[in-house]
């Protein structure tokens, strides 16, 4: 018996595409449609929110470079894609006014064009400083089956899959740029089950995957049936183009049941969004490896592991750079997890360049005593020397500060603060333990001992973290609810937390907002992370602990 073709087949193309790679772009758009036409026989592929540019693209939308660029690839998508109809991204412009725009494609015509309407303005999004919105429904057949065409924050918000509906629509095809987060998925599936409620059609879903600087985007391009079912789900964090198909009766669209992928757990949804962030940073800006300060601690053995998965360990040159203060369990146990994963490793002692450092101040700094100063110039006698190290040979410099650690200030301006990208840099310490213990899950990674050693700075003797900080077990709630939860210091106290434990973590927080401003981009995986979610004055009167 003939298998029935679908009333209508799309195709979901999750693509890593790069921001301004307008030809690059519309190159992959173009290979993606022939293969959803010869392999998998669709009607339309549908591709990511400002495809053709990638995204975000910021100001360079304003560029006349990119304007004219756009155009090009516009017309090479229109009259290249043949024997199928293609669903793209775009920045449409308009005279003075740019809309976040889908169009249909193919065949030499462009059919329709949906401008986004709902522009978000809120977290890493800045739309609004952009786009011009949109107000009609745009409604299309596409094989005979009429479908409304909509772009992302479309879906998020009540309005527009109503509008589409009541227009004659009877599936919605929706085509997103929506970053990671731990628990995004959940997000958005239950934000298409409240779009159906109000539009009572299945839903198309499509997403970007790719990391872009801070973003990472994940995928997971899923189908939902009008009982509020997923009837299909792509992988998470992998790029590709997978089918979906669709019944039609001449009034019900209905899905057909297809791969249902399962949504990965929070640590391994975690640690490959870093990797992935990390490769495509590297691999985007075209360097062609990474160094990293090792130490024998834990940040920057989760940073090294990550590195080794990331680009090949081939690729990555560990650099462990002992001082006085520096344990001998550290010498060891770096020097062991660089063996374990097969990365270049070297030493470099920074005793002399800190005693030529001390004696070069020995004058200036007569009768005051030793305090964090010269901790400090042993961080910025490493910075140097990794910086000179990621200069001379081209590789980039991964930081191996965490959340926690730049929430609260612990960490030297211009010593292990430098560097270029920062993987787990929106990690709270707890996170990085537990991450730590996932990792070594799928095999050996980082020694046993640099796990359950506690944590210290070796930059005086016998220092530990606990020395400055509460226990991380406590640290870490105080700052989620202060950093990510935007609470009071009184609602913070009456979670449970002491009064002044919760004072003296908001102060710390407060005064070292120039330090993060000064420190690199990294991996955003949080609600609320530090850069572009939070962004609070450096020169500002307010007291948190007025309250």
């Amino acid at each position: 018996m003939t298998e029935q073709k679908p009333a209508l087949r799309v195709a979901m193309a999750q693509l890593n595409l790069l921001v301004g790679d307008v030809v690059g772009n519309a190159g992959q758009m173009l290979a993606a449609a022939d293969r959803a036409r010869d392999e998998l026989h669709a009607d339309v592929i549908l591709f990511p929110e400002l495809a053709l540019t990638g995204y975000p693209p910021e100001d360079l939308l304003n560029h006349a470079g990119l304007r004219s660029q756009v155009a090009t690839g516009m017309k090479r998508l229109r009259d290249g894609v043949r024997g199928i109809e293609a669903l793209v991204g775009f920045p449409e412009y308009d005279g003075d006014l740019i809309y976040n725009s889908a169009a249909l494609v193919g065949n030499g015509e462009m059919r329709a064009i949906a401008r986004k309407q709902r522009l978000p303005n809120y977290s890493v999004f800045d739309e609004k400083r952009y786009f011009a919105e949109g107000h009609e429904p745009v409604v299309v057949e596409i094989a005979g089956v009429p479908v409304g065409l909509c772009v992302c924050e479309d879906i998020w918000q009540s309005g527009p899959a109503g509008q589409a509906a009541a227009a004659g629509a009877r599936i919605l095809l929706n085509i997103n740029a929506s970053p990671f987060e731990f628990d995004k998925q959940g997000i958005r599936e239950d934000v298409l089950r409240a779009r159906i409620a109000e539009s009572g059609i299945p839903i198309v879903y499509v997403n970007l995957v790719g990391g872009q600087d801070e973003l990472v985007f994940d995928g997971g391009s899923f189908v939902m049936a009008a009982d509020g079912q997923v009837a299909t789900r792509a992988p998470g964090l992998e790029a590709g183009i997978y089918p979906a198909d669709f019944a039609y009766d001449g009034e019900t669209v209905t899905p057909v049941k297809g791969d249902v992928h399962v949504w990965n757990s929070v640590e391994e949804s975690i640690y490959n969004a870093i990797v992935l962030g990390v490769s495509d940073y590297v691999r985007k800006n075209h360097f062609p490896g990474a160094v990293i300060g090792l130490s024998g601690g834990i940040d920057s053995a989760l940073t090294l592991a990550i590195a080794a998965d990331a680009l090949g360990a081939d690729k990555v040159m560990a650099v462990m750079m002992p001082s006085r203060f520096t344990a001998e369990i550290s010498n060891t146990e770096a020097k062991r997890q660089a063996e374990m994963l097969g990365a270049e490793y070297h030493v470099v002692p920074i005793e002399n360049a800190v005693e030529s450092f001390d004696a070069a101040l020995k004058d200036l700094f007569a009768g005051r005593p030793r305090d964090t100063t010269e901790e400090n110039i042993q961080a910025r006698c490493r910075g140097v020397i990794l910086m000179a190290i990621s200069n001379k040979t081209g590789k980039l410099l991964l930081t191996t500060g965490n959340k926690s650690e730049s929430a609260v200030g612990y960490a030297t301006l211009y010593g292990d603060m430098a560097g270029g990208f920062a993987p787990i840099r929106d990690l709270t310490k707890t996170m990085v333990y537990r991450l730590a213990r996932y990792r070594n899950e799928l095999g050996p990674a980082i020694p046993e001992k640099v796990i359950t050693r506690e944590p210290s700075a070796e930059l005086a003797e016998d220092q530990k973290d606990s020395d400055s900080l509460p226990p991380y077990s406590e640290l870490d709630p105080i700052l989620q609810a202060y950093v990510e939860g935007d609470l009071s210091v009184a609602e913070i106290v009456a979670l449970g937390h002491d009064h002044d434990i919760v004072s003296r973590v908001v102060a710390m927080v407060q005064r070292n907002e120039y330090k993060r401003r000064q420190g690199p981009p990294g991996v955003r995986i949080s609600r609320r992370a530090f850069g572009r979610d939070r962004r609070y004055p450096i020169t500002s009167g307010y007291n948190p602990l007025a309250d």
